[in-house]
């Protein structure tokens, strides 16, 4: 999460400081980490919007795996609005509810990313459809980081924390069982899967060899277009991680002695997990938003007034006289044809052909 951070904002103090850098209030490095905070928090919150908008307008919301991907963009939003909320307020229910909603939002982004890799994991290797998975998934998604978020919380461990609220600095045990050691397990964990996952598509793509056939070669093209763009969310949770964790191990060992370098990269990898995901996302959409695909897609969501109805029967009425003044729509009969020297033969019964 990145997300307790190095900034210490002095309240009491009509001009902010940085005092876990003993600086004085007009130092630059503290202007600079929060302009960074604030512009790498808003490049998320912009980047997650505009990927829902995409979502909306191509309608890839229709799969499971691409609910599950809509799921985990609008944890990436909310998460996003985090790191924008401001800067460090002083102790009380502002600063819990939003050092609970950081961790929240930072624990639900994850699980998102974790159910993605099982999912295509139970498809793909265990050859287990999950459609019906669907409601556990959400359970276990807004769950899990409702109890992980509120432990924290009922334990009062939340405070101030640098540019933003969270676990405090006299609870760093806790940062660290909160978030960092899950987190980097579940990478682990995940790496591993999508490892497996490679080497079974590999196995079934080598074992499909032979002579052409079609079905054959669309389930190759599909199992690849599934798995291209999902094997990246691991990489971008273990980017957007890696400084924050080196930091907090610096910090856990030299409390007193912080890297300025280290606090800005801290600062500018934690708040990306939104932008990182619609990179990813956009990995297999970008192809798709040409001028004339958007111009297609955009008078398919709004312009589309094909309505599809049910045929009736109706009586078919031959005319001598066709009025084309009569507005009136009351008569139920269809005029097929005119013609004024129309003459009707009486041919009997219909024969059964």
């Amino acid at each position: 999460m990145g997300d307790e951070h190095p900034l210490q904002v002095n309240n009491t103090s009509s001009s902010s400081r940085c005092t876990i850098f003993k600086a004085a209030p007009d130092d630059y490095r503290c202007d600079v980490i929060l302009k960074v905070k604030r512009a790498t928090g808003t490049f998320s919150l912009v980047a997650c919007f505009f990927m829902l908008f995409v979502i909306w307008l191509m309608r890839r919301y229709n799969s499971l795996a691409q609910k599950m991907v809509v799921s985990l963009t609008v944890a990436a939003f909310f998460d996003s609005v985090a790191y924008v909320m401001g800067e460090s307020h002083p102790v009380g229910p502002l600063c819990n509810f939003q050092a609970w909603w950081l961790t929240y939002f930072d624990w639900t982004a994850l699980v998102w990313v974790c159910l993605i890799t099982f999912n295509l994991y139970l498809n793909l290797v265990k050859e287990i459809r999950t459609e019906h998975y669907e409601i556990p998934y959400h359970v276990v998604a807004w769950g899990v980081p409702l109890f992980m978020s509120t432990l924290p919380l009922m334990a009062g461990y939340y405070g101030p924390a640098g540019a933003w609220c969270w676990i405090t600095d006299n609870h760093v045990g806790w940062r660290f069982g909160i978030w960092y050691i899950p987190l980097f397990s579940l990478i682990i964990l995940m790496i591993c899967c999508y490892a497996r996952i490679i080497c079974v598509a590999n196995e079934r793509m080598r074992s499909w060899l032979g002579t052409f056939n079609p079905e054959r070669e669309r389930r190759k093209i599909s199992l690849a277009e599934e798995i291209r763009p999902l094997k990246w969310y691991p990489s971008v949770y273990l980017l957007v991680s890696i400084f924050p964790l080196i930091n907090r191990l610096h910090n856990a060992a030299y409390p007193e002695d912080p890297v300025f370098p280290l606090t800005l990269l801290h600062v500018l990898s934690a708040p990306l997990h939104g932008l990182a995901n619609a990179l990813v996302f956009g990995k297999d959409t970008w192809s798709q938003l040409s001028s004339t695909g958007i111009k297609m897609a955009i008078r398919s969501r709004l312009c589309d007034s094909t309505r599809i109805g049910e045929y009736h029967a109706t009586n078919v009425r031959y005319t001598h006289d066709l009025d084309t003044h009569s507005d009136s729509d009351d008569e139920d009969n269809n005029v097929i044809f005119y013609s004024p020297n129309m003459v009707l033969k009486d041919r009997g019964p219909l024969e059964n052909v």
